[in-house]
C-alpha cells in the first residue's frame, strides 16, 4: 500500500475513531509519516501511518500507578537539555 492507499486508509481509520466517539490528535513527527495519537483510559496509542504504506503502531498501557506532584522533578532531572 502506497500513496493514495495509505492515506484512504488513514482517512477510513480516522472516520472509525470519529464514529466511535474516541478523541484523536495528528501530528508530524518524522519525514514521510503521520501519526495519529489516541488516549483512552489506561492506555495510549500512536498509529503512525508512513508513506510506504506501512503502518506502525505503539501501544503504551498504564499499570494504574497514580503518583504526586513531586515526580514532576524526575521529568526535569532526566529529560532537560
Amino acid at each position: 500500500m502506497a500513496g493514495t492507499d495509505v492515506f484512504e486508509a488513514m482517512t477510513a481509520f480516522l472516520d472509525r475513531l470519529e464514529q466511535a466517539n474516541i478523541h484523536y490528535d495528528l501530528a508530524y513527527c518524522r519525514q514521510d509519516a503521520v501519526m495519529v495519537q489516541i488516549a483512552v483510559p489506561g492506555e495510549r496509542w500512536e498509529v503512525e501511518f508512513m508513506g510506504d504504506g506501512r503502518i506502525d503502531i505503539e501501544k503504551f498501557k498504564s499499570d494504574g500507578t497514580i503518583l504526586d506532584g513531586s515526580t514532576l522533578d524526575e521529568l526535569f532531572a532526566r529529560f532537560a537539555d
